[in-house]
């Protein structure tokens, strides 16, 4: 979000504290623990009443630098949280009276000791980026308190990923937030948002928050990309290359790679999209269509009315318009074909599944106790709660099952 009314004044209601000069030092064999001052230490008196921003330099991994930054640390973190790997490289840390600091393979940081707020990051001595004046912040705001940190960017430096986007490629000049939303694909919010950057200065950054983080990218400030999110912490990672390749493969080893999807997946896929009426005829049409075309399909996809109306989702299908799934699907492997059908983690009120979800607790609910529901999508839907702990087998079988009927629910495989 942005703190800033231009170069010179803050928003109304915002007020940021931010360090400006080292007051001390703590260095381990693997990391370095910096106090921050947030205002001139001209004498001891100059330390009541002021607050003190403390960083925790460390590396997981060879060439990636870990940066966590709090203003008070008791605060709460109910998570959840990301898995990242910790292999505990050797580092080197060296502190002298100018300047700390930390090797991680070729990526170094350094904390200036003198002088005003700087932490430099640079591969093999050469700069890629910085955190300096006025940069590592606490804000205050009328929608609540705030870590934000801004790194340099340099003349054409250009930043590029942040997760699934459908704004230009090149994000210098946007702003918007990290917050997965259903909102189509013509606007600058994603279904799937990655708090992961890259740049073409080599080196990427993660920043280590699954919540809300607000990206100011050359807006808040032409010079800087920043990042902010609630609480009083912010914790990310400067992952080194130099080459773009080299940048992923460090951020893939760190945060973990998915298995390798079957060949067929990769394959063309046709949907039936936003058509609302539809049946077996339909399908076979779209499909017949793209074989006079000699267009090869891998995988068909069901959206979402090949359940009823009103009961989304039941996984049950529509028999008005398929009365024998089983014999279609047959038919439709029968030509080659992988089958994909559109499903949600909600339920309708009129689905028979909303009771059994309401009775045990497995539909999200308000502060109240009530079940959170609204009408967007299906009539007075209702969340499925993955986060509920699993009930024990005994109970479970008291619960009385939900019939099958026809029911030909077919995960692609």
């Amino acid at each position: 979000m942005k703190f800033s009314n231009g170069n010179w004044l803050m928003r109304e209601g915002v007020s940021v504290t931010s360090p400006v000069q080292v007051h001390d030092v703590e260095c381990g064999r693997d990391q370095l623990v910096v106090y921050a001052a947030t205002r001139p230490l001209v004498h001891r008196g100059a330390t009541l009443g002021s607050a003190i921003i403390t960083m925790r330099l460390s590396s997981p991994m060879e060439g990636v630098i870990r940066v966590e930054a709090f203003h008070h640390k008791g605060q709460a973190r109910r998570g959840p949280e990301f898995a990242v790997a910790d292999q505990r490289p050797g580092v080197r840390v060296a502190v002298d009276d100018d300047s700390a600091v930390l090797t991680s393979g070729p990526l170094s940081v350094r904390v200036a000791r003198k002088g005003p707020w700087d932490i430099a990051f640079m591969h093999d001595q050469r700069l890629i980026t910085r955190s300096g004046h006025q940069a590592l912040g606490y804000a205050v705001a009328p929608e609540g308190r705030f870590m934000r940190e801004q790194l340099a960017l340099d003349i054409g430096e250009c930043v590029y990923g942040l997760g699934e986007r459908f704004t230009a490629f090149v994000k210098n000049g946007q702003a918007f937030d990290l917050w997965n939303e259903d909102p189509g694909t013509g606007s600058d919010q994603a279904y799937k948002n990655v708090p992961f950057y890259l740049t073409n200065r080599g080196y990427g950054v993660f920043i280590n928050h699954p919540e809300r983080v607000s990206m100011e990218i050359g807006t808040e400030k032409t010079s800087r990309v920043q990042f902010s999110v609630p609480g009083e912490h912010i914790d990310y990672f400067v992952i080194d290359g130099p080459a773009p390749a080299q940048v992923l493969e460090r951020y893939t080893a760190l945060t973990g790679r998915p298995a390798l999807p079957p060949a067929w997946s990769f394959g063309l896929w046709l949907t039936t999209s936003f058509t609302t009426d539809y049946d077996e005829k339909t399908v076979s049409g779209f499909i017949d269509g793209m074989a006079r075309r000699d267009v090869p399909l891998a995988v068909f996809h069901f959206d979402c009315f090949w359940m009823k109306e009103f009961h989304w989702c039941n996984f049950v299908w529509d028999p008005r318009t398929f009365p024998d799934p089983r014999g279609m699907l047959a038919r439709l492997r029968q030509r080659g074909l992988k089958i994909c059908v559109w499903i949600n983690p909600y339920i309708a009120q009129r689905s028979a599944l909303f009771d059994e979800g309401m009775a045990g607790g497995y539909l999200l609910r308000r502060p109240d106790g009530s079940v959170w529901q609204w009408d967007q999508w299906q009539a007075g839907m209702g969340i499925v709660d993955f986060t509920k702990p699993a009930e024990p087998e005994s109970d479970r079988s008291q619960r009385s099952e939900v019939s099958a009927g026809s029911l030909a629910f077919d995960k692609c495989r």
